[in-house]
């Protein structure tokens, strides 16, 4: 069963060219572009993984989209007569329109659908920035008395070399160090925030608890109260009707006042009636 041909447009097609000097990191780049009307996911594989540093190495193109790769050299030591062999892979493969599944399982469960491309890598350097040794080689043949001192310059040279990466090495170990340090200062901080923030939240939480029951309460009494209201009768005052062309009306009578009244005339009339019998008697007898 043949391979299928990769649909993605790799540009450079064949080779990645990294210009020395390699003291310091070199970067090339990669263009990758999608002509089709699918999408598609793509990896970034290289032989040589603890020597560069990709980004982004995997991704999803949609269609006629490109995207930039940017491929960062580590910085070496750079021998001419050192055959290179690092060489990257560009993987590709058409989006599933049937299920949504994980980009590193995708891989693995069609690895039939892979389509890749191949690309070597080129390194070309000065010969005065990152190789002394062909200039000592040159100053041996015109001057043959002084090969022990040029042997000796281009061992110097190389042991500085190597020392000169070593300590890069050792400052980018550091550097790694103190950036972890850092961030794990940094996480420590935000959970610190973190736990703060959510005692807030539950005080707020309480608070707004308590304003609600208080509300409710008030509301409950202000309910209890309009119903008592409610249920007190009203007593309603007769509306009496007077005539403006009647009589007024005669005041009330008092009982006991008449009754009084009635007991001292009948007392009086009964010393009256007295007196008049006396006199009349005494008349008599005359």
């Amino acid at each position: 069963m043949a391979k299928p041909t990769q649909l993605l447009n790799i540009e450079p097609a064949n080779e990645l060219k990294f210009l020395g000097p390699f003291r310091t990191a070199v970067a090339s780049y990669m263009r990758l572009t999608n002509p089709t009307d699918h999408d598609i996911f793509f990896k970034i594989k290289t032989t040589a993984p603890k020597k560069y540093c990709v980004r982004p190495n995997c991704g999803l193109l949609e269609p006629h989209e490109s995207q930039e790769i940017a491929i960062v050299l580590q910085p070496f030591i750079f021998d001419s007569n050192e055959k290179n062999k690092h060489k990257f892979m560009v993987q590709s493969m058409v989006k599933p329109d049937d299920e949504e599944i994980n980009l590193e399982d995708l891989w693995k469960k069609y690895p039939e659908k892979l389509m890749d491309s191949k690309l070597r890598c080129v390194f070309e350097c000065p010969l005065d920035s990152n190789q002394p040794a062909p200039a000592a080689e040159s100053a041996t043949v015109a001057s043959p008395p002084n090969s022990k001192q040029s042997s000796a310059a281009v061992a110097s040279n190389d042991a500085g070399a190597q020392f000169s990466n070593a300590q890069f090495n050792a400052m980018s170990n550091e550097d790694e160090q103190k950036s972890e340090a850092a961030l794990l200062k940094e996480v420590k901080k935000l959970r610190d925030n973190e736990s703060v923030l959510r005692q807030e939240n539950l005080q707020l939480r309480e608070q707004i608890i308590q304003l609600h029951m208080q509300v409710d309460g008030r509301a409950k009494e202000q309910s209890s109260a309009a119903t008592a209201a409610k249920s007190v009768p009203v007593q309603s005052v007769p509306v009496h009707y007077q005539n403006p062309y009647s009589p007024p009306p005669q005041l009330a009578r008092n009982p006991p006042l008449e009754l009084m009244y009635t007991v001292i005339a009948a007392v009086v009339m009964g010393i009256v009636g007295v007196l008049i019998g006396k006199v009349m008697y005494s008349d008599g007898n005359k």
